[in-house]
């Protein structure tokens, strides 16, 4: 009787530890919830509710049209000419990106002299203001590269390639480039540094080329990683934004507005703010089903630890 009474005890007092730790965890975890659901849910929320209207983003007057607005924007051909923007761009941009981060991962990976100081200066663009990178590099386009290919002979370079339609997106592009390549490059980095070295060892006893190396060990394991950078580079090329609005401002003649660009413009130019929601949630939906296709695909290909 005594050793079931001391053994319900026991159980009590690990049931109330239990208990009291789990309300520590719930009471630690309400300040992050709560400003979660402020900031992040419901303005969601809020957002489907005004796209639901005709509201101008200033007036206290407006009425439901509940799903007009997405209608009308699915017969837009201003909207469609954005969308086919931002695919063409975030399909250079996700190439460029992976392309350009697996090359200087391997570069940086490997064991030359001064590789950890050039690890430091390489990573600098990305501390900069998108919005000042965009404003240097415009002036950089129209007052440097012409007279410098007017010096050279490039007639290519003699005139800016954000004042030409056909070239203004790669000028744009090049920018976004050059500052956005750091952090792809820091996480294929990281990605490398999970390749077993034994494997490497193997392959060499075998004989293997570096090509096949590269693609039958190397990339396998980078392929977690590479799925990241991917959805990264489509999210930041489908919503790119501020390199446009300081570099082109969607010109010349339209050539360069983007998605985000479009709905800056509806919303707080031309007063269609509750069209512009709408828009942003149809771009959400893009983004997110594109996302989720990706992932899928990468996710059978990767390699079980």
């Amino acid at each position: 009787m005594k050793i079931k009474l001391a053994r319900s005890k026991i159980r009590g007092k690990s049931y109330n530890k239990t208990t009291n730790r789990s309300l520590t965890f719930l009471l630690f975890t309400i300040p992050g919830l709560g400003l979660y659901t402020i900031f992040s849910v419901t303005p969601i929320i809020m957002g489907f509710y005004y796209s639901l209207t005709d509201w101008n983003g200033y007036s206290r007057n407006f009425e439901f049209v509940w799903f007009k607005n997405f209608q009308t924007i699915l017969r837009d051909e201003r909207f469609y000419s954005a969308l086919t923007f931002n695919f063409k761009y975030s399909f250079f941009l996700v190439i460029g990106l992976i392309t350009l981060s697996i090359m200087i991962a391997l570069l940086l990976n490997s064991k030359l002299r001064g590789v950890t100081y050039f690890r430091a200066i390489y990573f600098f663009p990305a501390v900069l203001s998108m919005l000042t990178v965009g404003l240097i590099f415009n002036q950089v386009f129209y007052r440097i590269v012409p007279p410098f290919g007017t010096a050279i002979g490039i007639q290519f370079l003699e005139q800016s390639l954000l004042s030409r339609s056909s070239t203004a997106i790669f000028g744009v592009l090049f920018v976004h480039l050059w500052q956005g390549l750091a952090l792809p490059t820091i996480l294929v980095l990281a990605g490398l540094q999970t390749v077993p070295a034994d494997l490497y060892e193997a392959a060499a006893i075998d004989g293997i080329s570096p090509r096949q190396k590269f693609f039958q060990i190397t990339l396998p394991f980078l392929l977690p990683v590479l799925s990241v950078v991917l959805v990264l580079a489509l999210k930041s090329g489908i919503m790119v934004f501020d390199y446009i609005m300081s570099m082109t401002s969607g010109g010349p003649g339209g050539s360069t507005e983007s998605l985000a660009l479009l709905i800056y413009r509806h919303g707080f130019a031309e007063d269609k703010f509750s069209y512009s929601i709408a828009e942003a949630i149809l771009a959400g939906i893009i983004i997110s089903l594109v996302s989720a296709i990706q992932i899928t695909a990468s996710n059978r290909k990767r390699i079980e630890l």
